[in-house]
C-alpha cells in the first residue's frame, strides 16, 4: 500500500478522506501561532489545504510531501505560484533529515500509513523537527481497522512517542468536524 495505492486511489478520485479544507482543530491550532517564518512541513499533504490556509495567513517557508503525483498536481493547478522547491514527491520516509522543521503537521496521514510503520513515524518525526519544535494535529481514536484509515489509541500512540517527545496534549478533539466527533485526538509533541 504505497505509491500505486495512493495513485490510484487520486485517479478514481477515492479520497474519502478529503474533508475540502483545513480541519477547525488545526485552523484553532494554527490561528494561535505568531511567527510567520517558522519552517513548516504538512506530510502526506493530499489536497494541502493547509498550506493553502497557512499561505493565506501570511506564512511563509511551507513546504508540503506526498507520495502520490495526482495529489501533488492538483494542488499545483490550485496553487501554481507555490515553490517549486517546497514540493516534495516522495515517500515521508526517505526525507532527507538533514533539514529540519519548526512545525509539522499531522493530517490524515498517521492514519493512513501502514501500523507496522508507525514506530517508523515516530522515529523520522524525531529527526526532522528541530529541538523544541513541534508535531500537532489530529490521530484517529477508534479501534485498529483494516484500514485505511487505520484507528489506534492514547495507550498505542503514547509507546511510539512518550520516550521521544515531551506530550504536551494528546486527548478528544473538541471541535472535530461531524462525521469524526469522538473519533479523534488532538496531539501536540514537543521535540526534547
Amino acid at each position: 500500500m504505497e505509491k500505486e495505492f495512493w495513485d490510484e486511489r487520486w485517479e478514481s478520485n477515492q479520497t474519502g478522506w478529503d474533508v475540502g479544507h483545513v480541519s477547525p482543530p488545526l485552523k484553532a491550532y494554527i490561528d494561535q501561532l505568531t511567527d510567520k517564518s517558522i519552517r513548516i512541513l504538512i506530510p502526506g499533504c493530499g489536497n494541502a489545504y493547509e498550506a493553502q490556509y497557512l499561505i493565506e495567513q501570511g506564512f511563509t517557508n511551507i513546504f508540503i510531501v506526498e507520495i502520490s503525483q495526482g495529489a501533488i498536481d492538483t494542488f499545483k493547478t490550485r496553487y501554481p505560484d507555490f515553490p517549486e522547491a517546497h514540493i516534495f514527491h516522495q515517500d515521508f520516509f526517505e526525507l532527507n533529515g538533514d533539514k529540519k522543521y519548526d512545525f509539522i503537521i499531522e493530517q490524515t496521514f498517521f492514519c493512513a500509513i501502514q501500523p507496522e510503520k508507525r514506530l517508523d513515524y515516530a522515529i523520522k518525526m524525531k529527526e526532522l523537527i528541530k529541538p523544541n519544535g513541534k508535531l500537532a494535529g489530529l490521530m484517529f481514536d477508534f479501534p485498529l481497522t483494516s484500514g485505511p484509515p487505520f484507528g489506534g489509541s492514547i495507550e498505542e500512540y503514547n509507546t511510539y512517542f512518550e520516550s521521544r517527545f515531551t506530550i504536551l496534549k494528546m486527548e478528544r478533539a473538541h471541535n472535530s468536524l461531524e462525521p469524526r466527533q469522538g473519533r479523534e485526538l488532538f496531539v501536540i509533541l514537543k521535540n526534547q
